[in-house]
C-alpha cells in the first residue's frame, strides 16, 4: 500500500459540499483507504482569472493503485462531479480539483502525473492543509511543517 497526499479545491457552487462529495467518492473506492482529512481552508485564487475564493483541503490515503491509475481515478471523480478539464480555463473556476501531490517517496513524471507535484512548494493552499495532517512527512530533507511555516500564508485561513 502506498501513502499518498492529495490536494482538493473548489470555488463553484457549495465548495465545502464539493470537497465532501469528492472525499465520499474516495471512501467508496475499495482500492483507497482515507487515513486523514484536513480542515477546510478559504484561499485566494492563484493566477490571472478573476474568480471567487477557493475552499481547499488535503486528504491522506493509502492505496493499492499505481500512480497513473490513481490519477485516472481522480480524473473520473472530477468528471462525475461535473468538471470538464478539456474546456476549462487554465487556473479558472473549478467545481472540484483533485491533485496527487506526494506518492510515498516516489519521483515520477508521465503524461498523466508528476510526483512530487511540480509547484506544491510554492502554494500555501496546498502546503498548509497537508502540513496539518502530515506535518512530519519529509520531502528532500524538509518536513511539510517546515515548508508550510516558510511560505507566505496570508491568503489562507481556516474556515
Amino acid at each position: 500500500m502506498a501513502d499518498v497526499l492529495i490536494s482538493l479545491g473548489s470555488n463553484v457552487g457549495d465548495p465545502a459540499a464539493q470537497i465532501a462529495t469528492a472525499v465520499a467518492h474516495l471512501e467508496r473506492d475499495p482500492a483507497i483507504k482515507v487515513k486523514a482529512l484536513s480542515a477546510l481552508y478559504q484561499t485566494v485564487p492563484v493566477g490571472p482569472v478573476t474568480q471567487d475564493d477557493f475552499v481547499n483541503a488535503a486528504v491522506r490515503i493509502e492505496t493499492s493503485l499505481a500512480p497513473d491509475k490513481l490519477m485516472s481515478r481522480l480524473l473520473e471523480i472530477e468528471a462525475t462531479m461535473g468538471r470538464d478539464r478539456a474546456s476549462a480555463v487554465r487556473w479558472g473556476p473549478r467545481v472540484i480539483d483533485l491533485d496527487v501531490i506526494l506518492f510515498d517517496a516516489l519521483t515520477l513524471k508521465t503524461d498523466l502525473i508528476e510526483v512530487p507535484h511540480p509547484r506544491f512548494r510554492e502554494r500555501a493552499f496546498v502546503l498548509v492543509p497537508m502540513a496539518e495532517i502530515a506535518p512530519d512527512w519529509s520531502i528532500e530533507g524538509q518536513s511539510l511543517r517546515a515548508l508550510a511555516d516558510a511560505i507566505d500564508q496570508s491568503g489562507v485561513r481556516k474556515t
